[in-house]
């Protein structure tokens, strides 16, 4: 019995870490766009894709971030947050592969310490966090369909 309890312990460590580190990528990325919001709006406006859209995406990505972040904190939330997270994740991704094999000019509109990576380093940088972000889901639901031990007389990992 110590062994699943283990087992879903670990699971909820697994879970929390991967969250964190969710929380704290997307308040710094939002933190160093609204930080640096001329020269986010700037660079996307130089965006072949992301022209048209600037001025609102300037604000929104940031706020989605920020909202991904906190929901990302009570259990209740947590996995709505995870798929989320991956969606938004993905869609960077989905820009970024646009950007490298369909557009002249690579712009980027990345802040901080990301602004650092290339391209293909961040496209990497992204699909290991959606990685994170699918292992967390898979775990969340485990833990939520199996969380009450066979004897039942123990009380529920909370995740």
């Amino acid at each position: 019995m110590n062994h699943l309890k283990d087992n879903y312990r670990n699971k909820a460590i697994v879970v929390n870490t991967i969250c964190t580190l969710y929380f704290l990528l997307f308040l710094y990325a939002a933190a160093s766009k609204l930080i640096s919001y001329d020269k986010s709006e700037l660079q996307l406006a130089k965006s072949p894709i992301t022209t048209d859209y600037a001025s609102t995406l300037v604000w929104l990505v940031p706020t989605t971030e920020i909202i991904i972040a906190i929901l990302l904190i009570p259990s209740k939330t947590r996995t709505l947050a995870l798929y989320v997270a991956l969606a938004m994740m993905s869609m960077f991704s989905a820009y970024i592969y646009a950007i490298l094999n369909y557009s002249s000019s690579i712009p980027c509109s990345c802040g901080g310490v990301l602004e650092n990576l290339g391209w293909d380093e961040h496209l990497l940088f992204n699909i290991f966090f959606m990685i994170l972000a699918v292992l967390a889901i898979l775990l969340t639901t485990d833990i939520h369909e199996n969380k009450i031990l066979p004897d039942h007389k123990q009380e529920p990992i909370p995740v």
